[in-house]
């Protein structure tokens, strides 16, 4: 059986289990989804310093996750809409590695231009500079955030429901798109129940991510064992392990 190695580089336990959950769902039975939660940081990733701190906290998880009897994953998603410390991840795994924000604008591209609706003001500069990064800057004509996190959003999936819906139009509308992405592990299945009030297709950001992680890689690995190439310094016992010595 394949196994898919779901990373949550925030600290909330919740939003591992909703991960898990969708992720599962998304994959099937024939494969075993695994998640785990970042050991420190943000309990949910809104602004820069959060998402730097993510990045290391996602390669960390990734790094302990090794060292589980599950043994090395076939695959590996960074369960976060803004992939924190994706290229460093993909830079040291010998298996595939996506996020759910680029396996979202690959999906999304596929349609024609896209928009991003998500929740957290912050987020905007975060994701505009990963999609140029990526090379979906031409394909996304605009971000849409709206006030609440994705912590918040989740909390109350009701107003949540309203409040997304009501942005996803507006993106439609103002923007043109063929397609719009719905964004962040805590908006998980909100995308299915908003389709039917949008002309447009809505892309599942965690759907997106599960289905591509084990579909392709977007880019080979660059090695066959997992490693780093710097020696590090009073790190984690397990990223020390990987380290030069």
């Amino acid at each position: 059986m394949r196994q898919l190695l779901v990373i949550n580089p925030n600290t909330s336990s919740n939003v591992t289990t909703l991960l898990q959950q969708h992720v599962q769902s998304a994959v099937g039975s024939h494969v075993m989804v695994r998640s785990v939660t970042a050991r420190f940081g943000a309990p949910y990733i809104s602004d820069e310093a959060s998402y730097a701190v993510a990045a290391h906290a996602a390669l960390d998880a990734w790094a302990a996750a090794l060292t589980a009897p599950e043994g090395r994953p076939d695959a590996v998603l960074i369960g976060c809409f803004g992939d924190p410390g994706l290229q460093a991840l993909r830079e040291s795994s010998p298996v595939p590695v996506t996020g759910l924000a680029e396996a979202a604008f690959i999906e999304a591209a596929r349609h024609g231009r896209f928009a991003v609706v998500t929740g957290g003001e912050r987020w905007a500069p975060i994701l505009q500079r990963l999609a140029q990064s990526l090379g979906h800057a031409q394909a996304l004509a605009g971000i849409h955030t709206v006030a609440p996190t994705g912590a918040q959003l989740a909390a109350d999936p009701v107003a949540a429901r309203q409040l997304l819906t009501e942005a996803c139009l507006n993106a439609v509308r103002q923007l043109g798109v063929q397609t719009v992405i719905l964004g962040g592990a805590g908006l998980a299945g909100m995308a299915a129940q908003i389709q039917p009030f949008v002309n447009v297709p809505i892309v599942d950001s965690v759907v997106a991510g599960a289905t591509w992680a084990l579909r392709n890689s977007p880019l080979p690995p660059q090695r066959a064992t997992p490693g780093f190439d710097v020696p590090w310094v009073a790190l984690s016992p397990e990223l020390m392990q990987l380290g030069l010595r």
